[in-house]
């Protein structure tokens, strides 16, 4: 069964004069743009392949809406 695996390059952060404190920072937001973060929530927990389906439906259901509401604005 072949897993799911993301291969991306490293995530660097320079700690600078700025402190640790910055570099944290710097690097939570370069994980989430990468998408890092959803991934592990994602992967947190086994979800069965019909609730899987499911939630699939409901976020394109999800992004569909979005993007017609949007539409209506413009």
């Amino acid at each position: 069964m072949p897993t799911d695996a993301i291969q991306c390059k490293p995530l660097e952060v320079a700690v600078g004069d700025k402190g640790i404190e910055r570099a944290i920072k710097h690097l939570k937001r370069k994980m989430a743009a990468e998408g890092i973060l959803r991934e592990l929530k994602r992967r947190r927990h086994y979800m069965k392949p019909s609730v899987k389906r499911r939630k699939k439906a409901s976020e394109a259901a999800r992004r569909r809406r979005k993007r017609s509401k949007m539409d209506l604005m413009a």
